[in-house]
């Protein structure tokens, strides 16, 4: 085995540095953490390069020596400048330089199946809250992931993390003009559901409105959905709160309604 690399290595410090947002997009890279995100980012042919410790090695050696068969750099760091690379307070030792994969917003809209399903978090903040949201996408199959406004970038760690690997598997587009995105999708003959408590229209009785393309919007986890962007979707829809909850997460009323419309999409 080589020398591991060292924390001042150039090579360490250049990957560390990809940590902040600027060098993503000066650099066109980002790094994906942890078993979990690295087999998907391998997967899909995304990794430029794998850095992993001794230690890492032992626990995953057949992701490592796939990696290296592959064709994918495969370097030795110290266990120092693991942690340097990491940003979690127990480092995996397994991180990988990536492509960065967002996609344009007319290139998500080609990608779609018919009916398209889309979810549309509006100025979401919080990294977890966007890695999660994204993790639940994927899991009920939605055709993207459309980030709009001023938005978390989900090449941030922390929304890699909480993605669990499916910022791999799904499409994934940012507008920051958020008229312009609500725009294209209504060009795109897509409807748009706005998640408010007040909507006139019940999740319970969506079903006819589901079966067709829709994008659903959720709103900012701290001010929820804007009232003009709200009155700017096709309907307002309610989830039912049938205990004494006041209302639900970002995250939570995301699964109830992308999973409502996966149910309608797949039944039969």
């Amino acid at each position: 085995m080589a020398e591991p690399l060292e924390p001042r290595n150039p090579r360490v410090v250049a990957a560390a540095k990809l940590h902040r947002s600027a060098q993503r997009r000066k650099t066109g890279s980002f790094l994906a953490e942890g078993a979990n995100a690295v087999t998907a980012a391998l997967e899909t042919g995304r990794v430029r390069e794998l850095f992993y410790s001794a230690s890492a090695a032992q626990r995953e050696h057949d992701l490592v020596a796939g990696a290296a068969a592959s064709g994918v750099r495969t370097t030795v760091v110290s266990e120092r400048a693991a942690q340097h690379l990491g940003e979690t307070v127990t480092a995996p030792g397994l991180v990988a330089v990536c492509d960065l994969l967002d996609i344009p917003l007319d290139e998500l809209l080609i990608r779609a199946a018919a009916p398209a399903l889309f979810a549309v978090p509006v100025e979401i903040a919080e990294p977890g809250n966007a890695g999660t949201l994204i993790r639940v996408a994927d899991a009920v199959g939605v055709d993207g992931v459309l980030l709009a406004g001023d938005t978390v970038d989900p090449h941030n760690g922390k929304c890699v993390r909480a993605s669990a690997g499916s910022l791999f598997h799904v499409p994934v587009a940012r507008e920051r003009d958020v008229t312009a995105a609500l725009d294209a999708l209504s060009a795109a003959g897509v409807t748009l559901l706005a998640t408010t408590a007040r909507g006139e229209l019940d999740l319970d009785d969506a079903d006819p409105v589901l079966a067709g393309p829709v994008a659903w919007l959720f709103g900012n986890e701290a001010h929820g959905l804007a009232p003009e962007l709200a009155e700017r979707a096709d309907h307002r829809v309610r989830i039912p709160i049938r205990g004494r909850a006041e209302s639900l997460n970002l995250a939570a009323a995301a699964a109830i309604c992308l999973y409502a419309s996966s149910r309608i999409r797949h039944a039969g």
